[in-house]
């Protein structure tokens, strides 16, 4: 993991000792461990973890003026300087305008501005601490400040509702400590803190302009080999050297077994558009992608593809993906994974910050990652950033654009061979377009207290069951009377608290699920990591996610968008030729994988869950629990299964570290150094 960390005291001074740190409870010194200081007191600011040198970037105008830069940024010292004067007068959005993937945190004076991602796949956290204001990267380092017990009742709505914002609000899995939304910068002056938005929100009051089709995928298409161009002019890394041959095996063999990376850049190629994109364009641009340190006659781009052996399914996805890597620009590999790579197979990996339900995944993300390279391109958020989340069709009513549910809705109708379809689709989108936010929630809160989870099934059943302002995640069904509550009482005060009323139903749908999918896959890089190496998401990239919001809806909620988009966007620089059947998705489910896997992990699953710790919360019944993964080994409904047990994995994970992410700290500073410890004013939390 790798993460920044500071804070902003009250007054100049009384974070102590100089740079070295800030004084602890028994006057000992704090700093984070494994930490290089950027900026010293009385506002000082670390970068903890593995960063590589053209990873943390600092540019000083004086004393009282800074900007630091931490991830992939494009920008040129000269523009981060001129960014740093503009952002004296108080200007956030251009420190975000710059291509790649970065955190940037500006010191003005004693006002420190830190500026999340518009995605959420690199938050901010803050907590109150010693009279001032403690904010991080990452939410264990402060949980860790301040022994933050665990927060039951945003564990309750992760499994309830994990695509509601109103029910997850802006906590953590640590008490008292609080995340930044999606486009927002947190601002402090003098410890003091602020919440500062700097992305434009549509109104329901004025009617969605209408944008050109054509200029607004030349707009993705530019952010994208933009995004991808930065990349390449990065310096190269070559992961640490190969210690000796071991017999029997090859080089690329034992940098697996090892877990390390080939030396350069590489990308997925799992056959579908999205990483075919990424992987081509890498691959086209000048640069020399498989390039170390810019010397040499270059090498061909890694590209990777996984085999599902214990499932099938994926052939045609395989066969495309063979096709692609026929480019003499590209040097394909094939990763097999027989049961040993299925889901749920391997439980053992790292602490992440917080659970996720791709914990269960990671060691199936682990073996094709291993034989990736140093910098490896994935085509993950593409689905959330492209694609027209079903609560569109509501917003293409509300701005009276009937027409354009024709092609969807005649879609949806062709797949259940139905003609009730369309007016059933319709009244569902109509009954959204006018129901208010607070409605909305209110309906979701009754569903959970009466524990009304059925859905209809098929392409039409989750189409209609998209068409709300909120609905129960998958694990909902699985939570305890009391648990539902609590969430319940949360739906009501975010619905109380809450502005986003003011968005159209699609729009704030599709926000949410960009933003919970960005959280999940944050996790998923912790604990799929392999040492040495970086994964790129382009498609989260904050220009990346400005384009694509500028794409029409009518564009959007066209059968096969996605691929049209990305098609043009390869044919625009100048790459045609498409393999037949590039785009077309594929009818197989990771539904069968998760059945394969829990099927053949029903024992060590089962002694997961013998005590389980979510039933020591009151969120679960560890009996029904144990009934319901038995019931999935012979082929039972398995959703929200994972949900589950990610969090009780990480759960395990949390209560059995040892010592702490601060240096100086009494051994007792630590996260829920108390351990499990259910609270009876359950219903209360948080509130």
């Amino acid at each position: 993991m790798r993460w920044l960390v500071g804070w902003s005291s009250a007054a100049a001074g009384t974070a102590g000792l100089g740079s070295a740190g800030s004084v602890g409870y028994d006057g000992e010194t704090l700093h984070p461990v494994g930490s290089q200081l950027l900026w010293g007191d009385p506002d000082p600011l670390w970068a903890v973890g593995d960063w590589r040198p053209d990873e943390v970037r600092v540019v000083t105008a004086d004393e009282q003026n800074r900007i630091a830069v931490l991830g992939i940024c494009g920008a040129s010292d000269e523009e981060l300087r001129r960014g740093l004067f503009t952002a004296r007068g108080g200007a956030l959005r251009h420190l975000t305008n710059w291509p790649g993937s970065y955190t940037a945190v500006v010191q003005v004076g004693r006002r420190v501005t830190v500026c999340g991602d518009l995605a959420g796949a690199r938050p901010v956290f803050h907590t109150p601490w010693a009279g001032g204001t403690a904010y991080a990267t990452a939410a264990l380092p402060l949980a860790d400040l301040i022994e933050a017990n665990l927060d039951f009742g945003h564990l309750a709505a992760l499994l309830a509702a994990p695509d509601v914002p109103a029910a997850l609000r802006d906590t953590t899995p640590y008490e008292g400590v609080r995340r930044i939304p999606p486009g927002h910068a947190l601002v402090l002056r003098t410890g003091a803190r602020e919440i500062a938005g700097y992305e434009q929100v549509s109104s329901l009051a004025v009617s969605a302009p209408s944008a050109d089709p054509d200029r607004a995928v030349d707009a993705v298409r530019d952010a994208l080999v933009e995004a991808v161009r930065t990349r390449l002019a990065a310096p190269r890394h070559v992961p640490d050297l190969d210690p000796g041959p071991v017999p029997g095996m090859g080089p690329a063999e034992r940098r697996a077994r090892r877990g390390m990376p080939v030396p350069g850049i590489g990308a997925d190629l799992s056959g579908g558009p999205a990483s075919a994109t990424l992987a081509l364009l890498a691959a086209g641009l000048p640069g020399r992608p498989g390039t170390l340190l810019g010397h040499g006659t270059g090498e061909r781009l890694l590209a990777v593809t996984f085999n599902d052996l214990a499932v099938g399914g994926r052939e045609a996805e395989v066969q495309r993906a063979g096709a692609l890597a026929a480019d003499p620009r590209l040097h394909h590999v094939v990763v097999t994974g027989g049961e040993e790579a299925l889901p749920y197979a391997d439980l053992d990996g790292p602490l992440t910050d917080e659970p996720g339900p791709s914990l269960v995944m990671a060691g199936r993300h682990r073996a094709r990652l291993a034989a990736g390279s140093a910098d490896h391109f994935t085509g993950h958020g593409a689905r959330q950033v492209l694609d027209a989340h079903p609560a569109r069709l509501a917003d293409l009513l509300m701005d009276r654009r009937r027409r354009h549910l024709v092609g969807p809705v005649a879609a949806l109708a062709r797949a259940d061979g139905s003609v009730l379809v369309p007016a059933r689709v319709y009244g569902a989108a109509r009954r959204l377009a006018r129901t208010p936010y607070r409605a909305g929630l209110e309906e979701l809160a009754e569903r959970l207290m009466r524990r009304r989870f059925e859905e209809p099934k098929g392409a039409v059943g989750a189409s209609l069951a998209a068409l709300t302002w909120a609905a129960p995640g998958p694990a909902a069904r699985w939570l305890t009377g009391e648990a539902l509550a609590e969430v319940s009482v949360l739906l009501g005060v975010g619905g109380d608290r809450s502005g986003t009323g003011v968005q159209r139903p699609g729009e704030h749908r599709a926000r949410a699920a960009l933003a919970r999918y960005a959280a999940d896959l944050r996790v998923l890089e912790q604990s799929a990591e392999v040492r040495s190496q970086r994964l790129h998401a382009p498609f989260l990239d904050n220009q990346v996610v400005r384009a694509c919001r500028e794409l029409p809806e009518a564009l959007r909620v066209r059968p096969g968008a996605r691929a049209e988009i990305l098609r043009t966007v390869l044919e625009s620089t100048g790459i045609t030729d498409l393999p037949p059947g590039w785009g077309t998705p594929s009818h197989a489910s990771s539904a069968a994988a998760a059945r394969a896997g829990l099927r053949l992990s029903a024992d060590p699953l089962l002694d997961l869950f013998s005590r389980p710790l979510l039933a020591d919360a009151g969120l679960v019944d560890g009996g029904v629990i144990r009934g319901a993964l038995r019931s999935a080994a012979t082929g039972a409904t398995v959703e929200g299964l994972a949900d589950l047990v990610s969090l009780e994995l990480w759960l395990h994970r949390l209560l059995s570290r040892r010592g702490t992410c601060w240096s100086g700290t009494p051994a007792r500073s630590r996260a829920v150094p108390a351990g499990i410890q259910r609270r009876r004013d359950a219903l209360a939390s948080g509130l």
